[in-house]
């Protein structure tokens, strides 16, 4: 479950994390001074030395972040999503920091105050890339950051976002392409406050010919009247020209890169396909995997 404050106040930011804690019955006063004290001698954080002291734990500070800056994040023995989107679990530690950066240089280079830029398609030259994953992770970084935000899983060969959302994909974005209007389609994230994802739906034999249509461009400009933000998660470029059709309907892309795996002559053909079909490259993003296959994202 979510772990968010609804009485949140301004004040709240003026709180201290020990003050958050006791008031919340993480810690007794009299382990807050045993903190303290470790704190001043040893010249910590007040959450590292309540960890090392063994008095907290990482998602007792996160709690407690979350609340001082009304920051909801996931916690707890449940896991209704995947541990794959680390923002919603951890939004303050270092993949969530790289995460939240990248946002903040989106929210000042396209989704600007002036609401004329609401979608952004999220394309790479190859499978494997972490597409997927970054557009999971940023559509929670917005939500968090208190943005009502939609995600379309638009990868009609390769779904994926209702993996990491742990949704039914029985109706979807191909649904509405071929027309049938279902109930219940666009799915609210319990847990994640202003965050709604649009599944695929069942994966159809002809992906090109249904996003072509002038349906998908209807479904954007319809979003945009309930979402500021809207991601759009794309097959890779090496599956045909779906991630360019939806490149040209958003207006805008980021375009993911890999280390060792892409190719620079590739990722400068995608970022000039982008340029000629009229959209603009807002920004590129190195996905790095680690040797625990925890993927990380930073600005590149």
């Amino acid at each position: 479950m979510a772990k968010t404050n609804p009485n949140f106040n301004a004040r709240n930011v003026d709180r201290t994390i020990g003050a958050i804690l006791i008031d919340s019955g993480r810690l007794s006063p009299d382990d807050t001074e045993r903190v303290l004290k470790f704190q001043k001698e040893a010249g910590l954080r007040f959450g590292e030395a309540g960890i090392k002291l063994g008095l907290l734990t990482e998602a007792d500070i996160l709690f407690a972040l979350s609340l001082q800056f009304d920051y909801p994040f996931l916690s707890g023995p449940s896991r209704p999503v995947s541990e794959e989107v680390v923002v919603a679990y951890r939004p303050f530690g270092v993949e969530g920091e790289r995460v939240r950066s990248l946002r903040s240089q989106l929210q000042l280079r396209w989704f600007d105050e002036s609401g004329k830029n609401s979608s952004l398609a999220v394309i790479g030259p190859h499978r494997g890339e972490g597409r997927s994953y970054l557009a999971a992770n940023l559509a929670v970084s917005f939500a968090q950051a208190g943005e009502r935000t939609l995600l379309i899983d638009a990868d009609l060969h390769n779904a994926s976002q209702h993996r990491y959302f742990k949704l039914e994909n029985s109706a979807g974005l191909s649904n509405l392409l071929a027309g049938h209007l279902q109930d219940g389609m666009v799915q609210f994230i319990t847990g994640i406050p202003g965050l709604a994802v649009l599944p695929s739906g069942p994966l159809p034999p002809n992906p090109q010919e249904l996003l072509a249509r002038p349906v998908f461009q209807r479904i954007l400009e319809q979003s945009a009247s309930t979402f500021s933000v809207v991601i759009v998660d794309t097959p890779a470029m090496e599956e045909g020209i779906d991630a360019t059709l939806l490149a040209r309907a958003a207006r805008g892309a980021i375009a993911v890169a890999r280390t060792n795996l892409t190719r620079t002559a590739s990722f400068l053909e995608a970022a000039a396909l982008v340029s000629d079909i009229g959209a603009r490259l807002v920004g590129s993003v190195l996905v790095d995997v680690d040797p625990n296959r925890r993927r990380r994202a930073r600005a590149a």
